[in-house]
């Protein structure tokens, strides 16, 4: 069984030697929540795309604001599981009561590695190196290297992001607490191992996974070399599921993808008709006195969330023993059962068939495909050819963080891979079209 007195440790990657128990104003863990709030990793997920086109007469959401959102649902589940923990069990740790500011901590950054252009970010990543020109590199990295670069994970990527020295930056990355960081990982295993897609953490992560993992406590005892998922891993999960469903369905509804009527009809699924009637009539009465049919589907998708919210609490209170044990299977939400349970699936399926595959979601991908397929070629060619003329002229326009003309052939292309994507939709576009040629500094003014 894990134990909340290791996994709720405070110490600091990158700041083990200066480790302190001494209590403050602000906790670590909020402190951790400030860290990546002011940080411009943060802040570029404003200009990247979530679903939808990035707004122009009407607001839908970004990177940014759906990872406020799902830091905000994260902090209420952490906040009711730590309330139940202590009634079931009054000898864990003294900082249980900060769970919900680790797990909103860790829902601020559970995007931060994604590549600009939604969703398909990923997949032009990945098939640069299986399809592209990138496959001739096979050769020149490492079978476990080689598993990286073919299949980019946005969630390795994001522990990268946060744990990584980057060139100029203090050791230990953004130096976060290991119980903040631990919470990021849902998939405990690197890229070739078990033979899945998703995984946690790149090659060049798996020391300072291992350091947290062993820390906290997350190693199977039984398979060595086989680590558990942090129990917070799961709210995190669930604040993100909860939030991208219900939000697409709001912004679909707002750009007339879905009708009022519809959109209605599926968020009122959420409540059992027979057990709930009271409180589906003063659902209705409310809606009824605002006129504005934005305000009342954000009326009663904020009613769903807390519904959401309760239910996860519930299910995870339900399989606690398993959680600490690591041998609960699957996703909270996932695993709820009844109307709430069946609501979210038709959601679900719902989003696939109407929304996920929208001309504008598919047009949007395709032109991130090109923007982004062109950028590796040009990027990665003068990485690995840096003495070339054109090559000189290219890495000029990289910050200096980057590494990349030092080092092997996996690090180099691990550098690119950074750069591009860090970029937000808009400066990988302006980029593209310089290097293209179809937009040239200057000139464009003249004529």
């Amino acid at each position: 069984m894990m134990n909340w007195n290791s996994l709720l440790s405070t110490k600091r990657l990158g700041l083990e030697d200066y480790f302190k128990t001494d209590k403050q104003n602000r906790t670590e863990y909020q402190r951790d929540y400030d860290r990546i709030i002011f940080s411009s990793s943060f802040r570029r997920l404003q200009n990247k795309t979530q679903v939808f086109p990035l707004p122009g007469r009407i607001f839908v959401h970004n990177r940014l604001t759906h990872s406020l959102e799902v830091a905000s649902v994260g902090r209420s589940l952490g906040n009711n599981v730590a309330i139940q923990i202590v009634e079931k069990d009054n000898t864990v740790s003294e900082t249980l009561h900060e769970i919900g500011s680790i797990v909103s901590a860790a829902c601020l950054v559970h995007d931060l590695g994604n590549p600009p252009f939604g969703h398909s970010g990923e997949n032009v990543l990945s098939s640069y190196f299986t399809e592209g020109k990138g496959i001739k590199y096979k050769t020149d990295v490492s079978n476990e290297e080689w598993s990286d670069l073919t299949n980019f994970e946005g969630n390795a990527n994001a522990f990268r992001l946060l744990t990584h020295q980057f060139k100029g930056r203090r050791e230990g990355g953004f130096v976060l607490t290991y119980p903040t960081l631990a919470s990021t990982i849902k998939y405990p295993w690197a890229s070739h191992k078990f033979n899945k897609k998703k995984y946690g953490f790149f090659q060049s992560e798996e020391s300072q996974f291992m350091r947290i993992a062993k820390e906290l406590g997350l190693e199977n005892p039984e398979q060595p070399g086989e680590y558990f998922r942090h129990p917070l891993v799961y709210l995190v999960e669930a604040a993100d599921d909860i939030c991208y469903q219900i939000m697409d369905i709001e912004d679909a509804h707002k750009l007339g993808m879905l009708t009022t009527r519809k959109t209605k009809s599926l968020l009122l699924s959420f409540f059992d008709t027979e057990l709930e009637s009271k409180r589906i009539e003063r659902l209705r009465e409310t809606m009824n006195r605002v006129t504005d049919k934005n305000e009342q589907i954000a009326y009663l998708r904020a009613s769903v969330i807390g519904k959401l919210i309760d239910a996860c609490s519930h299910e995870f209170m339900e399989n606690y023993t398993a959680i600490m044990s690591g041998s609960y299977q699957g996703s909270l939400i996932k695993n709820i059962q009844g109307v709430v349970g069946e609501a979210y699936k038709t959601c679900a399926g719902l989003a696939v068939r109407k929304i996920y595959k929208a001309p504008e979601v598919v047009e949007i991908e395709i032109a991130g495909y090109r923007i982004l397929s062109t950028l590796l070629d040009v990027f990665v060619e003068a990485a690995l050819n840096p003495d070339k003329s054109y090559s000189k002229q290219l890495l000029q326009r990289l910050p200096e963080q980057y590494e990349i003309t030092e080092g092997s052939i996996y690090s180099r292309i691990r550098n690119v891979l950074d750069f591009i994507s860090g970029m937000t939709d808009i400066y990988a576009l302006d980029l593209y079209r310089k290097i293209t040629g179809i937009s040239i500094p200057g000139v464009d003014k003249v004529y």
